[in-house]
């Protein structure tokens, strides 16, 4: 159905910051805030500049097999992790959270993404072998953020049963009545539905955390392309990292260099995270509270636990599992762990790696080339007649809808309500009756100002007032224009932002993958828009 594709620049949706807009468009101000140009060349560079950095790989090996052997999986997925014990094999790697049922689209497209890098890479350095990964914020305590999806406008939200502390970590019993609901609005009966429904129930229901549901359901959907699925809550991988946690614990070096940094990114742009003095929660049954140093011992804050700097220690070689880093400190842990060369991630995330550049040199840990992961935009056939209808190009569906109505009334009827032109010739003649007035006398001056503003506030009224009457004539189209906001931007965001992946599930099956990650163009940075083959572009 989806066959038509069309790319534009970020800066037309109008949708990004300015520093994701000056990152795509390689401005020079935001040079200082990372390793790699964001293209093939970048690449390159990474490539051999990673070969200095050692990762146990044999670790990695045996955790992912360790993950993965509860799992059906793909002889795609065994090869790649397999493949992990050369030095000659690299990561791609995407990362978020387990959101329920995902969460949003946009989890979809940074998979995609990195899936589609790894194999155009494969294709252009055949001595090499890229492998896409995922990496699975399992430890992310935010349950408002993560236990909830929206479908048909319906918002679905999981209290997890009053559970606390890392949702990856949570029991998915009590999501039964959630998914019963869920299933009661999913149809039309079908292949693809009842596949749905079978996948989610396996997921959710057949698994006991949410890591593992997420894990099987993400690893059922992508094993196709050989993903590789990475839970960093795991005591061999942390142990790779005690040095870090240690020097965070007790000598606090991450606040003043990332602080440096952040300073002179919020010169020109908005800062994304903020350090602590410690940058580690203490992650246990259910608990994952902040660790604060206090005058003589660690406390975990919210609770009664508390440690001498011996007692820290031991906690830490006896139990690395139990300490889980924040922002400021998870990139770090990713690039510790995976022979990574790139990482893709959205605005927010750019932010805050431009922030940690510093961080890594001091630590020594490897840098990789930060990628803006892709945007996609879905136009539905039904929408794509509309866009027709009312001889609309792509870039249009970015406008806002008042925009978008007066654009249309003029094209439609040759009618502008804009009386920019009257303003413009109401100022020529005022100039001329100002200078008549003040050559008479100079304190008319100011009299002749207060007659132009109260003037000209008086043509904006009367063009409100046109606007409005054309909109009332032209109701339908109004209405329809509104409508088709609301589809393709809804709640007046992106798509990808707002709704999840079952409609598209339900529609097309396994097929949507395939037609998302073949559209994507890793190294070009464009918004991809997909839609059916019409002529609207």
């Amino acid at each position: 159905m989806y066959s038509e594709y069309s790319h534009i620049s970020y800066a037309q949706t109008q949708s990004f910051s300015a520093l994701v807009n000056d990152y795509v468009a390689v401005e020079s101000n935001l040079k200082d805030f990372f390793q790699y140009t964001a293209d093939v060349t970048g690449v390159e560079a990474a490539i051999e500049d990673r070969k200095k950095y050692t990762v146990d790989r044999t670790m990695l090996v045996n955790v992912l097999l360790r993950q993965y052997k509860p799992l059906n999986t793909n002889p795609s997925v065994r090869e790649n992790i397999e493949s992990l014990h050369h030095s000659h094999t690299f990561t791609i790697c995407t990362a978020h959270q387990p959101n329920l049922l995902t969460g949003y689209l946009y989890f979809f497209y940074k998979i995609l993404h990195a899936i589609a890098m790894a194999e155009q890479l494969n294709k252009l350095y055949p001595n090499q072998q890229f492998v896409p990964v995922y990496y699975m914020g399992s430890e992310d305590n935010d349950l408002d953020e993560l236990g909830q999806f929206n479908f048909e406008a319906n918002k679905y939200r999981w209290d997890a049963d009053g559970q606390t502390g890392a949702v990856g970590r949570m029991n998915t019993k009590s999501l039964k009545p959630l998914l019963n609901e869920l299933f009661r609005r999913i149809g039309p009966p079908g292949l693809h539905c009842d596949n749905l429904k079978e996948l989610l129930t396996e997921a959710y229901l057949n698994h006991n955390t949410i890591a593992e549901a997420t894990q099987f359901l993400v690893n059922q959907l992508f094993g196709q392309y050989g993903l590789v699925i990475v839970n960093p809550d795991d005591a061999e991988m942390k142990k790779m990292f005690l040095s870090v946690m240690k020097d965070d614990l007790l000598e606090h070096h991450a606040l003043p260099i990332v602080t440096a940094q952040s300073e002179k990114l919020s010169a020109a742009y908005k800062a994304q995270a903020f350090p602590r003095a410690i940058n580690l929660f203490y992650l246990k049954d259910n608990i994952r509270e902040r660790i604060e140093q206090k005058e003589t011992h660690w406390q975990v804050l919210n609770t009664n636990i508390q440690f001498s700097k011996d007692e820290l220690l031991q906690e830490l070689d006896s139990h690395p599992e139990r300490f889980s880093p924040n922002v400021i400190l998870r990139g770090l842990f990713q690039e510790k762990i995976l022979p990574n060369i790139c990482f893709i991630g959205g605005g927010a995330e750019l932010a805050y790696w431009f922030q940690l550049k510093p961080l890594f040199d001091y630590y020594n840990i490897f840098y990789p080339v930060i990628f803006l992961r892709q945007s996609v935009q879905i136009i539905s056939e039904k929408d794509g007649q509309i866009l027709q209808q009312l001889n609309l190009k792509i870039e249009d569906i970015f406008e806002t809808e008042q925009s978008l109505i007066k654009k249309i009334i003029v094209k439609r009827k040759g009618v502008t309500c804009s009386l920019d032109e009257a303003q413009s010739d109401l100022d020529k003649t005022f100039q001329r009756i100002a200078t008549q007035a003040t050559a008479i006398d100079k304190s008319l001056e100011r009299s002749a100002e207060a007659a132009l503003a109260k003037m000209k506030k008086q043509i904006l009224v009367l063009e409100q007032k046109m606007y409005k009457a054309e909109k009332r004539k032209e109701q339908v189209l109004v209405d329809k224009i509104a409508k088709l906001k609301n589809s393709l931007m809804p709640k007046g965001a992106l798509q990808e932002r707002v709704e999840n992946f079952l409609p598209y599930y339900l529609q097309e099956g396994f097929t949507i993958f395939d037609t998302i990650k073949n559209k994507i163009k890793p190294f070009d940075n464009q918004f991809l828009i997909i839609h059916p083959p019409q002529n609207i572009s």
